[in-house]
């Protein structure tokens, strides 16, 4: 079996379960590729409503980003929503912004009617500014009540400054619906929620070949296939070549994460929340306090380079005591990387390949909230309950360009980078 990656959430999980990879033939109404949380969650459906279901994880439940992320449980997409609209117009946006309300909802519900303790749910995100920009955050504070009936709180300077003692930080938005978990421990428990109710996972299966062109589907892997009406690809940022369409319509990019060692005293002298905190930068800073205080978990920065860099901690350290000064004597006990997957559009990519062949990919760092209900809306449409995957339409499988769409993305994100630079002075 795989062994998960070296994460502050792999050392403190509550389960270590392993399962047996695929043996053999076996057959299924639905088969899913892929046990991040957008396979989980669309398994977790499936099963529910009776249908059959086999998950294929080519590691092991949760191992990519889905288990390794900053846990933030918010609404919202990569792209901003006055872009959203202004490609597809409001109420198309509007639309949008209210199924990624029900995700983040549907995450905090499946905690409760599932029992997940472990998940470890805490309220509260603030979403920071690092210029003088109160007026635009009053607006988007009035838009979110007007349009969607979602009340946020807007913080002056001062008040943010009570609480995260850094003169980078200006105003900010107080979201109280948001939350922040344990994502590892939020993914296992769904997979075994999905067993519950008669569905298969099989790890170490990563599949490596598909025939996908009858009315029954077939999916191999090293020592077993899968035969099923229906097929959903759900790799995100580690899809691979198997249906080329799917890997060259996105890009697997890096970003990075740390936690301290205990010291809960010198964090709490500079911050004062419990709440999730992450600015407004394109690839900014997240974070939050983990342990009851104890350490702080810190995440920021992206990369199109997918393999971990030597000096990880470094880069990342730099940033936190760049913030805050005062964090300088501590200690970074662990550092790790994930890929997440992102479509040139920055949107989630959702929708139907063909007849039976369903993707659900390209959630752009805003994953516990999009995956939930991207997994949900592919198995309406499986179950013949709605299509609400249609919203998503407009954002197909644009090419990645290549090697030039990977240039192009660090180009840009080093664009971004001396922008908000810039604008901070």
């Amino acid at each position: 079996m795989p062994n998960y990656p070296d994460t502050f959430y792999a050392r403190t999980a509550a389960t270590t379960q392993e399962r047996a990879p695929l043996q053999g033939r076996v057959e299924a109404d639905c088969c899913i590729v892929g046990g991040g949380l957008a396979g989980l969650t669309c398994a977790h459906e499936l099963a529910r409503a009776g249908r059959s279901v086999v998950l294929l994880e080519a590691q092991a439940v949760g191992w990519g980003a889905s288990g390794r992320n900053g846990g933030f449980v918010g609404t919202g997409y990569a792209r901003s929503h006055a872009s959203i609209a202004g490609a597809i117009g409001e109420a198309g946006a509007d639309a949008l912004h209210a199924l990624s309300i029900e995700g983040m909802e549907m995450v905090r519900q499946t905690i409760e009617e599932l029992g997940i303790a472990s998940a470890e749910p805490l309220p509260g995100k603030l979403g920071v500014v690092r210029y003088d920009s109160g007026d635009a955050l009053e607006r988007s504070r009035d838009r979110l009540a007007r349009q969607h009936g979602y009340e946020v709180e807007f913080w002056p300077t001062e008040r943010v400054r009570a609480v995260l003692r850094s003169p980078k930080y200006h105003q900010a938005l107080y979201d109280p619906h948001c939350f922040h978990i344990h994502p590892l421990n939020y993914a296992r428990a769904l997979a075994a929620a999905v067993e519950a109710g008669g569905g298969r996972i099989f790890e170490a299966s990563r599949a490596v070949g598909t025939e996908l062109s009858g009315a029954e589907k077939r999916v191999a892997t090293a020592s077993g296939e899968v035969r099923a009406r229906h097929v959903v690809f759900a790799g995100g940022g580690y899809t691979d070549r198997l249906v080329p369409k799917l890997r060259a319509s996105q890009l697997p990019i890096a970003t990075y994460v740390l936690t301290t060692e205990e010291a809960p005293e010198t964090i709490a002298s500079v911050i004062r929340t419990r709440a999730a905190i992450s600015d407004d930068r394109r690839a900014g800073d997240y974070y939050r306090l983990v342990e009851g205080g104890r350490r702080l978990l810190w995440g920021g920065r992206i990369t199109t380079r997918t393999s971990e860099p030597r000096d990880l901690a470094a880069l990342l350290r730099r940033t936190m005591i760049s913030t805050y000064p005062e964090l300088a004597p501590l200690r970074v006990e662990l550092a790790w990387s994930g890929l997440m997957s992102y479509a040139r559009h920055l949107m989630p990519q959702i929708g139907e390949l063909q007849p039976g062949v369903w993707y659900c990919q390209g959630f752009g760092g805003h994953g516990l909230n999009t995956t939930a209900i991207g997994g949900r809306v592919v198995a309406e449409a499986l179950l013949g309950r709605g299509r609400r995957h249609e919203l998503f339409a407009p954002f197909g499988l644009v090419w990645n360009g290549g090697p030039f769409g990977t240039f192009a993305v660090q180009g840009t994100y080093w664009g971004y980078q001396l922008m908000d630079w810039w604008r901070e002075r």
